[in-house]
């Protein structure tokens, strides 16, 4: 497993804001951020900023909790601008 340390080995790059949420939270990996964003299960537009996107992932190994991830896909490489669990959608996505 890759260390948070070690983001360019991903597809991605994380916003300011978003390495200090993982720093925050040590139960997010960079992995199961791969993987959302390569096969999300839902995504939507941001309300908020028409430029951002959510992706929306089941992590199974992580108690099937569902990961959000807000992300903007018109730069190359992609910004995640913030990640998290989230606990309102996962009951919407049954």
């Amino acid at each position: 497993m890759s260390s948070k340390s070690s983001p360019e080995f991903y597809s991605f790059q994380l916003s300011e804001h978003a390495l200090k949420r993982l720093n925050q939270r040590q139960d997010i990996s960079l992995e199961w951020i791969e993987r959302i964003l390569t096969n999300p299960t839902y995504i939507q537009q941001d309300p908020k900023d028409y430029q951002l996107k959510q992706a929306f992932g089941r992590i199974p190994e992580y108690g099937d909790r569902l990961l959000k991830i807000v992300y903007n896909d018109q730069r190359t490489p992609w910004i995640v601008v913030t990640v998290y669990f989230d606990r309102t959608m996962g009951k919407k996505l049954l």
